[in-house]
């Protein structure tokens, strides 16, 4: 087993001057799950492949072990990587693309059966050990790339959007698989994905990244509760967090987020975070699960602290509904429970709890409160 440390490194691509991976500084630990995600271009599966060795380090150091790897072949680092297509060999039985790492680095056959049966009995693949892949399902040969990955022994797995080919049930299905994997197996895996969902079901810690920058390492919950950033804060949560602009204002010794549709209290807790602000426009963020009617709120709201709104559209889902809001041309979304009644054009007031509104400085998006 080993951990995995990124000093300083940067990915330059061409004579362009951009940046995949700008300045990275990270720490996977010992038997740790770290889940990289980001949208399309942020550097998160340029910084796997570098670990890798599939993608050469412009500037910086990646230390897997004791070991910097910069300078060394991809087949001399001890990893084993799982990519999102499956990538086995079709004329071979599955028995066979599990051994084949094996047969490379000419370990023994009885040693390589011993590991084969032993991966395919962790993947609850024994039975298939004769087939081919064409007779396997999606999330079979899914599971036998895994395996090819298992036998290996290696110190670290990297793992590439490996269920993104998957239907939705199955990816779920897959997803619970993996975790209980990881559990019995206690590799170090580095897992590169798109989907917030499966980063925050899965990842002991989650590395979020932008435009080539990490923007914050933590664990799942402390990154829906305590964001870095404004990019954090939209990123992590489904639905995305609603955002307003609104202007610091001082009344009566209170302060207010002022827009043309409303005036609201900001809460006690926040003003002296947000004193530096008065008169100038900060973001508000607060997420739709939290952004409730004001007679359901659990602690009492003062009339000051509401927002008035008109009911746009309501989406029934069963187990909760997806109210969309409109104040004055702005729209925002609310998770709201199945038991309440609401109609489009019905004006309600809704509220957060304190603690749950989120304010952002407006140029650098940090969180200031």
């Amino acid at each position: 087993m080993a951990r995995v440390i990124f000093e300083n490194v940067t990915k330059m691509y061409g004579g362009t001057g951009l940046a995949a991976v700008k300045d990275l500084n990270m720490e996977v630990q010992d038997r740790e799950f770290l889940v990289l995600v980001g949208p399309s271009g942020c550097g998160r599966s340029s910084a796997m492949r570098m670990v890798a060795g599939l993608v050469e380090i412009s500037d910086g150091r990646i230390i897997i072990g004791d070991r910097v790897v910069n300078d060394l072949p991809p087949k001399d680092r001890d990893v084993a990587m799982v990519f999102q297509s499956y990538a086995l060999y079709p004329h071979m039985t599955v028995r066979d693309n599990l051994a084949y790492p094996l047969k490379l680095r000419k370990v023994p056959k009885a040693e390589r059966e011993q590991r084969v049966r032993e991966a395919a009995r962790v993947l609850d693949i024994e039975q298939f050990l004769d087939r081919k892949p064409k007779a396997l399902s999606g999330g079979q040969r899914q599971r036998v790339a895994l395996g090819r990955a298992i036998v290996r022994n290696a110190d670290v797995f990297l793992m590439d959007e490996p269920l993104s080919n998957l239907d939705a049930k199955l990816r779920v299905q897959t997803r619970a698989e993996l975790i209980k994997l990881h559990e019995r197996v206690r590799t170090t895996t580095i897992y590169v994905t798109h989907d917030q969902v499966e980063a925050m079901t899965m990842g002991d810690r989650i590395a979020v990244m932008s435009l080539g920058v990490l923007q914050q390492l933590a664990t799942p919950q402390e990154l829906y509760d305590n964001p870095a950033n404004k990019f954090v804060a939209g990123f992590i949560g489904s639905p995305s967090m609603n955002f307003l602009d609104v202007n610091l204002q001082a009344a009566d010794g209170k302060l207010y987020a002022a827009t043309p549709g409303f005036k609201m209290r900001v809460p006690d807790t926040k003003g002296r975070a947000l004193e530096k602000y008065l008169g100038q426009t900060v973001t508000l963020g607060v997420r739709p699960e939290h952004l409730v009617e004001r007679s359901r709120l659990e602690v009492n709201a003062p009339p000051d602290a509401t927002i008035p709104v008109k009911v746009d559209i309501v989406e029934t889902l069963g187990n909760e509904l997806f109210v969309y809001l409109a104040n004055n041309g702005t729209l925002l979304t609310s998770r709201m429970p199945p038991d309440i009644s609401l109609q489009s054009g019905q004006e309600i007031e809704v509220a957060a709890a304190p603690d749950r509104l989120y304010f952002f400085d407006p140029s650098t998006e940090e969180k200031v409160a």
